[in-house]
């Protein structure tokens, strides 16, 4: 029998069979590369809600900022205003001070030109009336330039005494009616608006029949 002739059998005998063959590497490697697949594809699963109150929460933090900003700035420019505004009132102050110094000592020329002129007349032999005249002026003049500089003298002679305002180093018998009162002066006193520059000394009369009643 030719091999022409020959059953399918005979065929498939001689002739090589074909035989398939899976590349497993090719498969795994797949398996890899969808497994190390980025995260971009990776869906978001935040609500949109939260998204919107998270962008609200950064500007709100955002604009503290801003005004804690704007604050620092305004606290700045106000304490360097304040500390000009102290510093122009310290130095009006002291112009006023000086100023006021000034004036006090320019009333007290007058005084010092009287007491020259009351020592001159005493050394060219002048009379005990015209040096004593002379002094008078110089304590008239003396006493003006205190109360342009708001010293205030106390009057306390026939006052009720306050020891307050009065330092009594010596007492007199007097009638009852001036029992307490100052009857003389020693040292006159002085004051400065509601502040005590310097009590009166005085003498202060006492009741004799008080004085008996008490002995």
């Amino acid at each position: 029998m030719s091999r022409f002739g020959r059953g399918r059998g005979a065929w498939d005998e001689d002739q090589p069979r074909d035989i398939r063959v899976t590349d497993r590497r090719r498969i795994h490697l797949d398996d890899e590369g969808e497994s190390v697949a980025p995260a971009a594809d990776v869906p978001n699963l935040k609500p949109s809600y939260v998204e919107e109150l998270e962008a609200r929460t950064r500007a709100a933090e955002q604009k503290v900022q801003e005004v804690q900003g704007r604050f620092e700035q305004l606290r700045q420019q106000l304490q360097n205003e304040t500390d000009e505004t102290r510093r122009r009132l310290n130095k009006a102050a002291d112009e006023r001070a000086h100023r006021e110094k000034a004036n006090f000592i320019t009333a007290l020329l007058p005084v010092l030109d009287n007491l020259q002129r009351a020592t001159e007349a005493t050394e060219s032999g002048a009379s005990a009336e015209d040096v004593a005249e002379g002094v008078r002026r110089t304590a008239n003049s003396f006493e003006n330039a205190l109360v342009a500089a708001g010293i205030e003298p106390l009057e306390s002679v026939g006052e009720q005494f306050d020891p307050e305002l009065h330092d009594a180093v010596e007492t007199a018998e007097v009638e009852p009616q001036d029992e307490g009162k100052v009857i003389e002066e020693y040292a006159r006193g002085y004051r400065m608006g509601d502040r005590l520059l310097r009590p009166a000394r005085v003498k202060v009369g006492r009741s004799s029949a008080r004085a008996k009643a008490v002995e």
